[in-house]
């Protein structure tokens, strides 16, 4: 194995390290406030997670190794500072938004949701992250981070869910933003997961502002798919 392989084995080794330490977090901030263990919508989420990145793991791993690697980078050159400071926010809403759906399970603070509103709240989330892995499956500059790739030959993806809007792994997110709270039956979470949703929409207007100015053929794409986030809408 050459040098450059063995980097990118290192990499997507570490990406996918951090993936599972990620699941392995989910139950900590979820059940630590809560109290008790015995609370299946949150292992239903749990089950969501591991599934996600498991199935991340066996469709990305063989065929989009180089981007695992760039998600995997500590040191990422040309990110853009306002979204250093969109996705640090929105990972503390994440957090609140766990934490504070354990609160609301121990102390009662929302009534209970009819089953039928778990169960789609649950499809809707997994659908979500489904458009996020269709989305990396199809898009090799896929980065965890906006920038302009050019260390590695960024071009416009044009297949798989690009034919419909030009950001699909931000509607799934928002989607799944959305719909976590619900999964989890806590009013009280679905604040701070519609505030993370709405973040996510600034940061696909901001994105697409630059990919307009900095992308060589976002232009034109941008003339073929029309909506950023929403079809028919915007």
């Amino acid at each position: 194995m050459n040098t450059k392989d063995s980097q990118l084995s290192r990499l997507v080794t570490r990406w996918l390290i951090r993936e599972t330490m990620g699941v392995l977090m989910v139950p900590v901030v979820l059940f630590w406030p809560a109290g008790r263990w015995d609370w299946g919508w949150g292992w239903a989420l749990v089950a969501l997670y591991a599934v996600w990145v498991a199935a991340n793991a066996i469709i990305l791993i063989p065929r989009q190794p180089e981007l695992l690697a760039e998600r995997a980078q500590r040191d990422i050159s040309g990110m853009k500072s306002w979204d250093k400071t969109l996705l640090s926010v929105i990972g503390l809403l994440t957090l609140a938004k766990y934490i504070l759906a354990g609160f609301d399970v121990r102390y009662g603070w929302s009534a209970p949701l009819p089953l039928w509103v778990h169960v789609v709240a649950g499809l809707t989330a997994a659908l979500g992250y489904a458009a996020g892995t269709w989305a990396m499956a199809e898009n090799a500059y896929f980065s965890l981070v906006v920038r302009i790739q050019n260390d590695r030959g960024h071009a416009v993806c044009n297949t798989g869910p690009y034919k419909f809007v030009r950001h699909p792994g931000y509607l799934g997110s928002a989607l799944f933003e959305l719909a976590v709270p619900l999964l989890l039956g806590s009013w009280v979470a679905l604040i701070f997961g519609g505030m993370a949703a709405i973040l996510t929409v600034i940061r696909t207007a901001l994105e697409d502002k630059t990919l307009q100015e900095e992308l060589p053929g976002y232009k034109e794409f941008s003339q073929k798919t029309r909506y950023r986030l929403f079809p028919g809408i915007w």
